[in-house]
């Protein structure tokens, strides 16, 4: 799904979005539409575990304009933080990111996600267990999804992970925008023990393998 934004209305979006908790899909997908004027940015949809671990990995990615950790996939409207950590509402913690695929394409933030979490692991990352930990592609686009199969089936083929990818290649549903204290929390937190345990190993992972494409 293409969309043409304009830089300045993005600031206006992330500072909108960043002072909202739980938002309705509406409003995010009205926003989304509204992006108009001179760039032409496109938007992905992730899950790979707990959304503070990638949210802080795709922010560092030269060509990434905005990420927003959220939940989607599920049939649940406006679900809060407590209720997806249920395991009830059939979300998954999710990111979505807005890009320039001028500078970063599809291709390579699917490579980015395939390296900073395990896709092999059905509905769990970690001690994070449960179907909201599942990892998930949400396409936009029938190019989008295209390319998710092919990466996997080229992993798959390629013998990088022993056993079998278990991602999902789903189309995208409406993204619930999460509570303000989720957004930017590994850089708000990096003390926590979360962070220091769990998300800066990933980190400095991300940033070794892909320093040439870092902010």
């Amino acid at each position: 799904m293409k969309t043409t934004i304009s830089i300045v209305f993005l600031l206006l979006v992330a500072g909108g979005l960043s002072q909202q908790c739980a938002s309705e899909p509406q409003k995010t997908q009205h926003k989304e539409r509204m992006m108009t004027a001179t760039e032409n940015l496109d938007t992905a949809t992730l899950a790979g575990g707990c959304f503070w671990c990638i949210e802080a990995v795709f922010q560092q990615l030269n060509g990434v304009m905005l990420v927003k950790s959220g939940y989607t996939g599920g049939e649940v409207v406006n679900p809060t933080y407590d209720a997806v950590c249920s395991g009830s509402t059939g979300h998954a913690e999710a990111i979505q990111i807005v890009y320039d695929p001028t500078k970063v394409s599809f291709a390579k933030l699917l490579e980015v996600f395939f390296t900073v979490h395990d896709p092999t692991t059905l509905n769990r990352q970690g001690a994070d267990a449960g179907t909201q930990y599942r990892s998930a592609v949400f396409y936009h686009s029938d190019d989008q999804r295209k390319m998710a199969e092919t990466v996997i089936a080229k992993l798959n083929s390629s013998g990088t992970w022993t056993n079998p990818i278990v991602t999902e290649i789903k189309p995208v549903k409406p993204f619930y925008v999460a509570e303000k204290y989720h957004q930017n929390y590994f850089n708000d937190n990096k003390q926590q023990p979360y962070c220091r345990m769990v998300i800066q190993p990933k980190m400095e992972k991300f940033q070794k393998v892909f320093k040439e494409i870092i902010k």
